[in-house]
């Protein structure tokens, strides 16, 4: 089979609910080379892409384990499709399941699974507490340290993260202002953030929060700051991302989830930890900043209080 003809082929393999995707690029190589792979190896590789929720994040070894082959035998099918080694048939994967993950096909795959209800609460919290533990274990101290000082250095901080992120973008902005920095996560229409990204300068920086393929809003509003020289860090879940790709820095948080939501467990986690370096890197400037409030916090009106004479 020719070249071209194993590209038709891809991009009419992958056809779901009546809508035709183009191919990815492990799907290509997928298709390509498929005359050149034994059954077994066509096996192998079609498990691993009908379930790359899960493949994606698993050594050699531990896919070995999964499908009960040698771990020499993954090395050498990936070879066999052109990669050099396991690393690169690994981006290409997770490349892949970035691209045909949808809040539809988690939650389809979850309800075939024979589990309770309360069985799919526990594989939640699971899933939430793995994330966690990946991102203490990968986790550099010294780039949210970087981060930190970024923070101190700029004379504003724009927060960009939309849709279901923007949650997080409120939360990081509302903690970098009590600490008293000047920090914004527009809200509204994707104008109203593009007049919001026009305005900034050197001295300025814009923190960027997406994971996954990466809305465009985000990504375009990081090339436009870069464009007027403004600093950018990027939050994302991959070091294959877009946000990774355009951003100055960027830290890395997984938020996988058996749900048709993203779990932030781990991105709230990593956010708390930059806020607390913003704080303790200069703790007598933080402690001015939070002296107002202390009396509020404690004898203020912002806290309910019973009606006097009320049981």
């Amino acid at each position: 089979m020719s070249n071209s003809a194993s590209r038709r082929k891809a991009r009419n393999d992958f056809s779901r609910n009546g809508i035709k995707a183009p191919p990815t690029a492990i799907e290509t190589r997928f298709a390509e080379t498929q005359s050149r792979l034994g059954p077994h190896r066509q096996q192998l590789i079609r498990a691993i892409l009908d379930h790359c929720e899960e493949t994606c994040f698993l050594s050699s070894r531990e896919l070995a384990k999964r499908y009960k082959v040698d771990a020499a035998t993954v090395v050498r099918t990936a070879q066999a499709m052109g990669y050099k080694g396991f690393a690169d048939f690994s981006v290409d994967l997770r490349q892949h399941f970035v691209t045909r993950i949808t809040p539809y096909t988690v939650l389809k795959a979850a309800t075939q699974e024979k589990r309770s209800v309360a069985d799919h609460i526990d594989h939640s919290l699971d899933k939430a507490l793995e994330n966690l533990n990946a991102l203490r274990s990968d986790l550099d101290r010294n780039r949210i340290i970087e981060l930190a000082r970024l923070i101190h250095r700029s004379r504003r901080i724009l927060i960009v993260s939309v849709d279901f992120a923007a949650s997080l973008a409120y939360y990081f902005a509302y903690g970098l202002a009590a600490l008293g920095f000047d920090a914004e996560a527009p809200t509204g229409s994707e104008g109203n953030l593009q007049h919001k990204v026009r305005v900034l300068t050197g001295k300025d920086l814009l923190i960027a929060i997406s994971f996954g393929q990466c809305l465009r809003v985000t990504v375009e509003a990081v090339q436009r700051a870069s464009e007027q020289g403004v600093a950018t860090f990027g939050i994302t879940d991959s070091e294959t991302t877009p946000i990774t790709r355009y951003c100055d820095g960027h830290l890395v948080a997984p938020v996988v989830s058996p749900s048709f939501l993203n779990s932030y467990v781990a991105p709230m986690a990593l956010i708390n930890m930059i806020e607390v370096a913003c704080a303790h890197l200069n703790p007598k400037r933080s402690l001015t900043q939070l002296k107002p409030t202390d009396k509020e916090y404690l004898s203020g009106p912002r806290w309910y209080r019973e009606p006097k004479g009320s049981n």
